[in-house]
């Protein structure tokens, strides 16, 4: 007699539209809502599927970048997902890198924006000021850092539980280099990066293009480190006309 196990996944997650299946991965501080946009240009003509990534809520033990990982490896498990196109942006670029290094066959490409995992600059600080500068520092225009997300962020921050699963996972993060992973990847990259972007500079970029077999590189200007929160028009064209050349080819 089989039996199922529960997944470890038990976040929230959004799915909708119906095609090839496109999987949208936030970072430490993002959210389902950031990605609207996107799924808005995409659920015509794909599956659009957006998992919670897990940063907080778990035990201490599990925070760390590999959790993240068996996290979405059980959730693709779970729902029987196959080539998969894996869209990230921060830390959820960092996993869906892992992922692919992992489970290769699983994947057909990757959409790369802002991502963790060859160098980042940024100050994890639980200080309002700081808080604030840094979120000034994520966008090119200031009118994306609304005293909301700054209060949203400083809140999290100051949960002394929260503040501990954001250290954890920063210092995972870097710990979890992907270098050796980006030589021998052999999906198509697409790296869509904002040209004015602080956390993750254009030389970022360039360094994950070089490493990269099969990497495109998209510079966006007059955008920060969320190019589908900042400019979500260019974006999403971007992001449709990788998509559109897998289906040519095949």
């Amino acid at each position: 007699m089989s039996m199922y196990k529960e997944p470890l996944y038990t976040q929230a997650y959004m799915d909708v539209g119906s095609g090839p299946v496109v999987i949208l991965l936030h970072g430490l501080f993002g959210n389902l809502a950031m990605w609207r946009p996107t799924i808005q240009a995409l659920q015509d003509n794909y599956r659009v599927v957006v998992p919670r990534l897990p940063f907080f809520g778990e035990p201490i033990f599990r925070t760390h970048v590999d959790n993240l990982v068996n996290a979405l490896t059980e959730f693709i498990d779970w729902h029987q997902l196959t080539d998969v196109t894996l869209v990230g942006t921060d830390l959820g670029g960092q996993v869906a890198l892992c992922y692919a290094d992992k489970f290769p066959e699983h994947v057909d490409r990757i959409v790369l924006s802002g991502s963790s995992g060859l160098s980042e600059n940024i100050v994890y600080s639980m200080d309002y000021a700081a808080i604030r500068d840094q979120i000034n520092q994520v966008f090119y225009e200031n009118k994306f850092a609304s005293f909301h997300l700054v209060n949203s962020v400083y809140q999290t921050m100051n949960t002394s539980i929260n503040g501990l699963h954001v250290k954890y996972f920063a210092q995972s993060s870097q710990e979890t280099e992907v270098s050796h992973i980006l030589r021998f990847l052999k999906h198509r990259v697409l790296l869509l990066w904002g040209l004015q972007d602080k956390i993750t500079p254009p030389e970022v970029a360039l360094q994950f293009h070089d490493l990269l077999p099969h990497g495109t590189v998209r510079f966006i200007d007059e955008c920060g480190h969320l190019p589908m929160v900042e400019r979500p028009e260019q974006y999403t064209n971007h992001v449709i006309s990788f998509l559109q050349e897998a289906e040519v080819r095949n």
